[in-house]
């Protein structure tokens, strides 16, 4: 026969143990999202901030509900498919990639965990199709093969004696070809003269810019990918040393001294990214959502650099720039 002391001290525990029980089975789920990135974080930090903006503004906040497992291929694409085993072992709740390499290695490394394009050259190659993506992967897409023939008409309009123009790109990107199809297209109805400049490494960037002048290139498009995003600064630098006016893939290169960039605006798609991850985060299923594509783009100019370069920018680019640079 229990006593009444040793009864209420057993229903006590009892309680206590239940009620943390509980406790635990309704604490808030911890998300985790795993990011193949072809730069570091600090170099990609505008668009991170946007990303968990858009993440808190859902609720998901980093240290409580949220956890972001940032891997960087540090301009290195053939690193990705080991990154995205590696998120995969992880169990992420989610992938999102940058790039069509990032994009190819997810798909390969997963086809269960849901998978959100940052950017996508041509997400054709990836999913069934733009609206019903089917699978596991969705997401966002630039138009960059696209906008590579809008950067040349507008090198045209800023140069308008130029009569050679040149595509520097990693050909070893998937998502290049088509963008050097585009480039020589373009070039053919502006009756401009096409050349490419391969560069697959840090080494090959001197060499290319030296036969650029060599070759008397008088413009140049500059392609999205992980190694020219990783050394910008340098590809900048190296196109103001050689007084070669140049159009970039994001704003990011003019902020850093390039002549002009014509691209969609890469914060604010990171804050889109966030919102799909949030419908998925409540259940929507990546084959249902559909590729987003993008209907704003945003010209920037970088004054400075047009008068180091000894070019008069006219008008009608001055009045169509969102973005203006002149310090």
């Amino acid at each position: 026969m229990i006593d009444r002391r040793t009864f209420i001290a057993a229903l006590a525990g009892g309680m206590l143990s239940g009620s943390g029980l509980a406790s635990a089975q309704g604490a808030a789920k911890i998300y985790r999202i795993g990011m193949l990135e072809a730069v570091p974080e600090a170099q990609n930090r505008s668009n991170l901030d946007a990303f968990r903006r858009g993440m808190r503004d859902l609720g998901y906040v980093e240290g409580r509900n949220l956890i972001i497992e940032y891997r960087s291929a540090d301009g290195h694409a053939e690193r990705f498919p080991h990154l995205a085993s590696e998120l995969v072992q992880l169990n992420v709740d989610l992938i999102v990639t940058r790039g069509t390499p990032a994009a190819n290695a997810a798909k390969n490394a997963t086809r269960s965990i849901p998978v959100l394009m940052a950017t996508m050259g041509d997400p054709r190659g990836i999913v069934t199709s733009f609206a019903r993506p089917g699978g596991n992967i969705t997401g966002l897409t630039t138009f960059s093969t696209e906008l590579t023939a809008k950067r040349i008409e507008l090198l045209k309009e800023l140069v308008p004696n130029a009569a050679r123009v040149g595509l520097l790109h990693n050909m070893s990107n998937p998502a290049a070809s088509p963008e050097w199809d585009e480039t020589q297209s373009a070039a053919r109805t502006l009756h401009l003269h096409a050349k490419l400049f391969d560069v697959r490494s840090e080494a090959d960037l001197g060499r290319a810019f030296e036969q650029a002048a060599r070759e008397h290139v008088d413009a140049l498009v500059v392609g999205a990918d992980g190694l020219t995003q990783l050394h910008k600064k340098p590809i900048v630098d190296l196109a103001n040393a050689n007084r070669l006016p140049a159009a970039y893939p994001a704003r990011e290169f003019v902020e850093s001294g390039g002549l002009m960039a014509y691209a969609i605006d890469y914060p604010e798609l990171y804050l889109k990214l966030a919102r799909y991850a949030g419908r998925i985060f409540n259940g929507a299923k990546p084959a249902d959502l559909p590729i987003e594509q993008p209907t704003n783009f945003e010209l920037a100019l970088n004054l400075k650099t047009a008068r180091l370069l000894k070019l008069v920018v006219p008008q009608s680019l001055l009045v169509r720039a969102s973005t203006i640079v002149d310090s």
